[in-house]
């Protein structure tokens, strides 16, 4: 695969930055790794009642690095540092985030090589990314419920690593080269991954 570059490439988002609270003075830094299940909202806090981040973690004053849709499922960084949020999530520091799609169809080459080099969006034409084709991978645990799927039509998995954080970006660049994501598992941002936490689970790491 060509290097990637990102020189001159300039987007808008759709996405607000979060409303971040500074630490009280010689507050401990917090970090926790959670693995989100499919139907859970990034947040503490759903007026409608919905599953929330409040149902699983029991620690307070920590905030989502990013967002992760309701329909997707994986790693979530909370954290009370804004240094590490910006780290995470900001695009100029372009921290790869890798994800597991299970796209509708079987991508070919053509496909693959467009979703790499930039797909052409309403918001603008995506960073170069790094795609490629792989198995559906052993460590995936089944969703509840399990995906709608149509039975002449297969499915495939691509390994998918995002160095930006649009609104629903991935579901938006497979859509648009004809074909709908079905699953999103993000499984790294950066040097943190989900390891073997299961979902619901989540693990504070120390030392920050």
């Amino acid at each position: 695969m060509k290097p990637i570059s990102f020189k001159n490439h300039h987007v808008n988002r759709f996405s607000k930055r979060p409303d971040w609270v500074r630490p009280a003075q010689n507050a401990p830094r917090k970090l926790v790794l959670f693995n989100k299940p499919f139907d859970v909202l990034p947040q503490f806090t759903d007026q409608a009642g919905r599953a929330t981040l409040k149902d699983y973690i029991s620690l307070t004053d920590i905030y989502a690095a990013g967002r992760l849709d309701r329909d997707s499922e994986g790693l979530l960084v909370l954290t009370n540092d804004g240094k590490l949020q910006a780290a995470l999530t900001q695009p100029g520091k372009r921290t790869g985030k890798v994800y597991f799609v299970q796209v509708e169809g079987v991508p070919d080459d053509i496909v693959i090589n467009a979703l790499r080099t930039g797909v052409e969006l309403k918001d603008g034409k995506t960073l170069p990314a790094g795609v490629e084709m792989v198995e559906e991978p052993q460590w995936l645990w089944p969703r509840n419920p399990p995906i709608r799927e149509r039975r002449n039509i297969p499915t495939a998995w691509l390994k998918i690593t995002l160095y930006e954080g649009r609104n629903r970006q991935v579901r938006r660049m497979t859509a648009h080269q004809g074909f709908p994501t079905l699953r999103l598992i993000r499984f790294s941002m950066g040097e943190y991954s989900l390891g073997d936490l299961q979902p619901g689970q989540w693990k504070e790491i120390s030392n920050v």
